[in-house]
């Protein structure tokens, strides 16, 4: 068999035991992932998954790489207005379904609840990637200073937190989004101008 065939049957073993690892994280969160269930889930011992794996934290920057090309995907998908408080809008919004969307992609993605896992660069810079437009937005509607981007990322952060803990399922306060949007980028346009 010609390596090309064997790499693309590799990675498409791979790609199996992620999409395994994320319906395991599913029903028992992100931390709940065990290298004993995923073995039973994609018919295999645990010793070999560590032929594809060489520790848990690899199959966890695996997800973190996967998650962030779905990301991607969905960003893509976008239909970007020309209006630059639109498009932020529309980005955000977009970060924000895409983390309320599933809780344990969200926590891998968002949050730090796997102690000592730092995800590898390649799997860093898909989500820079995925950062970029948000923040080419920020800039083209007028906040530009890191401090007032960190304000809206950590507002953004807040009201996914606040949805998901009060109103799952609902948009109790994922609908402020867009008032809150425009609330800071007419703060961060006027004090700029000072």
């Amino acid at each position: 068999m010609n390596a090309g065939k064997v790499a693309a049957r590799r990675e498409a073993k791979v790609a199996s035991i992620v999409t395994a690892a994320w319906k395991l994280a599913g029903g028992h969160g992100i931390g709940g992932v065990s290298l004993h269930a995923l073995a039973r889930e994609v018919g295999m011992r645990q010793p070999s998954l560590y032929e594809y794996f060489d520790s848990k934290h690899a199959l966890y920057d695996a997800m973190f790489a996967d998650a962030n090309r779905q990301l991607l995907q969905r960003l893509d998908e976008l239909l970007i207005p020309r209006d630059p408080s639109a498009a932020l809008k529309n980005y955000l919004r977009t970060f924000m379904s895409f983390a309320i969307q599933d809780a344990a992609r969200r926590e891998l993605l968002f949050q730090r609840p796997i102690p000592d896992f730092v995800p590898a660069s390649e799997s860093y810079a898909l989500a820079e990637q995925a950062l970029g437009p948000a923040a080419k937005s920020m800039h083209e509607a007028g906040v530009t200073q890191q401090g007032d981007i960190d304000c809206i990322v950590a507002m953004v952060a807040g009201l996914i937190e606040a949805q998901m803990s009060n109103d799952p399922g609902g948009n109790r306060w994922t609908r402020h989004l867009p008032r809150l949007v425009d609330l800071f980028v007419d703060d961060a346009i006027t004090r700029s101008k000072r």
